[in-house]
């Protein structure tokens, strides 16, 4: 029997400790059902009887001198069936917002924004019921009761204890349900809860110790598709739930002249612009972006036209207008035009037309590359070049058929080669070399080879190049890797720590792997890209979307709870033939609050797996922005460019203390070089180089990093 009880207390003592955590919380939803049996309220209508006009809050209340109804309202419900949300909704938001901030804050911010947004809306009714407006007038003359208000600023203000990218999640569903609801339903709860989100908004930071700093906007791809394609899905909504639920709120009376068919129809559109926005599909962004520009001139036409139009009366002889309707439904296409072109470079994904016609016609240029690289192997660096976001200028031998390709991205009039070609012998890439070169100055293009071997480096000093070091490469050599002596106790301490710790090393296709898996990856990626002052980078440095390659292998640290603590992601190294001859380290990601050795022990199990699956090396990639230069004047100037950028993007992304930190690990160094033209190409390629690793970055955010200023000599 007592065997049979013990889940009982034990659930009891669970609910007993999380009451002592939330003392305000259940103190107060404790006092809204009292005061509800007291009073009859659970089961007769408040506002049907006397007793609303003594509780009730609202600009009749306090004209009428009951100032006490702000205290008073904050425990009832208008009717039965609302104590459910009411109470059911102050226990959740006041309970999480109580265990995020504590009590004495919570109590500050839920009183504080209740006030806020009952004082508030009734100081704006009292201005604006005399001007005409209609909706104010309206809203003027009502009652109402609930701590509603006090909850979502709570809640709004708990938000800053988040660490991104939930923070910003969890505000941007409490400015988008605040604003929709004001505009288009416009209660006066409504314009309370808008109030009151917006004080705890501004609330939160100081109550932590801050001050309120705004902070430009930093999403990952993948947030940037969500948020795209979630503005679409939201004014799908918007449009069907008026036509079939009309609102009188402060845009006036918004019934639709539109047919159901018409309704339904541009539903249809909004939400499959929305489902090929969340897949990243360019075509459907540029669809998107022409419908949005036609949608923003129109309105804006038609809202010229209506406000020069002369006024029109409706039978009771009031003056019919649709201006503020126009002017909200023009400024919403405008949003979404803006978040469309801020996000552009999310959308980079061929359309599977595209892809059919293109495999129809043949194998696509990303798929002759990837055979190449299988069937002649490559560097280090070499999978880097298969990634979506380049281009391959293909080599053919006498017969048309592939022979080698050199992979490349062009930005700022300069054609930046990414590594070294792949073909089957130094002749054959040399030719490669030299008719990408061709080719490319055919198109007007200056050309650089970034990040390449010995072997192109000899080929650019034969043919009158400059060359210069810009990275090394960090290698390790598996087949006499032991973690043995002094130079080894920070990878020791780490293994033996995750033993201790319950933490394992799991490894595989990051694509195969379950879904709360990748999503707590997709967390952590953008955790890190949230914190950072610049976008997410790009050429040689690869996020969540390239471990999602099925050709990529990912580690990760895992704990008893099933939390990922770290992931790190490994390109395959082919050698001829396509057997897989070592991997190459991409991405390092790693929460916060986790594991602390997390990174040494992951690269760690990385290389006793690789180890034991017969590999031969393991690249841990050359750092970017981090070399270390011999002084010499030939590439003094290209120093000072690189040293420039590097040292700006330093306390952002910490290229240096990358390359400090892969020390532990005892790797030798294969310098990688840049061949170019000559000095006078330079500055095209400090800006090149700048707009590939930072695609997304504006000038301002570059001017924010410290790449602008008044030194002339910076990219």
């Amino acid at each position: 029997m007592a065997v049979q009880q013990a889940p009982t207390a034990a659930g009891r003592r669970s609910v007993a400790d999380i009451a002592r955590r939330v003392p305000f919380t259940v103190v107060a939803v404790g006092t809204m059902l009292v005061l509800g049996v007291l009073t009859s309220s659970l089961w007769q209508s408040l506002q049907d009887r006397s007793l609303f006009q003594a509780v009730a809050y609202g600009l009749p209340a306090l004209e009428q001198g009951r100032v006490w109804t702000p205290v008073t309202g904050a425990f009832f419900a208008l009717v039965p069936a609302q104590y459910l949300p009411v109470a059911g909704g102050a226990l959740v938001l006041l309970g999480w917002s109580e265990w995020r901030l504590g009590t004495r804050r919570t109590v500050v911010a839920a009183i504080g924004c209740h006030l806020v947004g009952v004082l508030g809306a009734s100081l704006f009714l009292l201005a604006f019921r005399t001007v005409g407006w209609d909706w104010a007038q309206r809203l003027s003359k009502t009652l109402d009761v609930g701590l509603s208000a006090g909850a979502l600023g709570a809640v709004a203000a708990a938000s800053a204890t988040l660490t991104p990218p939930w923070r910003g999640r969890l505000r941007l569903v409490l400015g988008l349900y605040g604003g929709i609801a004001l505009l288009y339903i416009g209660l006066l709860w409504d314009v309370e809860h808008f109030l009151a989100i917006a004080f705890g908004l501004a609330l939160g930071p100081f109550l932590l110790g801050s001050r309120p700093r705004l902070r430009p906007l930093r999403l990952t791809r993948h947030e940037w598709r969500v948020v795209s394609s979630t503005i679409f899905v939201v004014s799908a909504a918007i449009n069907a739930v008026l036509y079939f639920t009309p609102s009188n709120g402060p845009l006036g009376a918004t019934t639709d002249d539109s047919d159901a068919a018409t309704v339904w129809v541009n539903a249809a559109i909004s939400v499959a612009l929305a489902w090929g926005l969340s897949r990243g599909s360019r075509r459907t962004w540029q669809v998107a972006c022409g419908l949005t520009t036609i949608a923003v001139v129109a309105g804006l036409l038609v809202l010229g036209l209506e406000v020069a139009a002369p006024d029109q009366l409706d039978p009771s002889g009031q003056v019919v207008s649709s201006v503020p309707e126009l002017a909200v439904a023009a400024l919403l296409s405008l949003v979404q035009l803006a978040v469309l072109v801020a996000g552009r470079s999310a959308f980079q994904a061929r359309s599977a037309r595209h892809r059919r016609a293109t495999l129809a016609a043949g194998a696509s240029d990303r798929d002759t590359a990837v055979a190449l690289l299988e069937q002649h192997g490559g560097t280090t660096t070499a999978w880097m070049g298969t990634w979506p976001d380049n281009h391959w200028h293909v080599l053919r031998d006498a017969s048309g058929r592939p022979a080698g390709y050199v992979a490349f991205q062009v930005h700022r009039g300069m054609a930046v080669a990414l590594g070294d070609p792949v073909a089957a012998d130094p002749a054959t890439r040399a030719q490669a070399l030299q008719a990408f070169v061709d080719e490319q100055e055919t198109h007007g293009h200056k050309v650089c080879f970034f990040s390449v071997s010995r072997e192109v480096a000899q080929w650019g000093r034969a043919h009158g190049r400059r060359v210069v070091p810009v990275a090394e490469e960090a290698v390790i050599d598996l087949a006499t890797l032991e973690f043995r002596g002094k130079p080894w106790q920070d990878v020791r301490t780490a293994l033996n720590r995750a033993t201790k710790e319950g933490i394992t090393y799991r490894e595989g296709r990051l694509a195969e792997m379950p879904r709360g898996v990748v999503t707590q990856v997709r967390a952590i990626s953008e955790l890190w890209v949230s914190d950072k002052g610049l976008p997410e980078m790009g050429f040689t440095l690869g996020g969540v979307d390239e471990a999602l390659d099925p050709a990529t292998v990912v580690g990760l640290a895992v704990d008893g709870d099933h939390t990922v603590h770290g992931v790190t992601s490994w390109l395959p190294v082919h050698a001829p033939g396509g057997e897989i001859r070592g991997w190459t380290l991409d991405m390092m990601r790693r929460l916060p609050e986790g594991f602390r050795p997390v990174t040494e022990f992951l690269i760690a199990s990385a290389c006793l797996s690789f180890k034991e699956a017969g590999a031969s090396l393991v690249s841990l990639s050359g750092a970017p922005l981090a070399h270390s230069g011999d002084g010499t004047s030939e590439r003094a100037a290209l120093e000072r460019l690189l040293d420039q950028l590097g040292e700006a993007l330093e306390p952002l992304y910490g290229f240096r203390s990358l390359e400090s930190f892969k020390r532990k690990f005892q790797p030798r160094h294969e310098p990688l070089h840049l061949v170019f033209a000559d000095e006078a190409a330079l500055p095209r390629i400090g800006l090149a180089l700048t707009s590939a690793y930072l695609p997304g970055a504006t000038l301002r955010d570059l001017a924010r990093a410290g790449l602008g200023g008044d030194k002339g000599s910076r990219p």
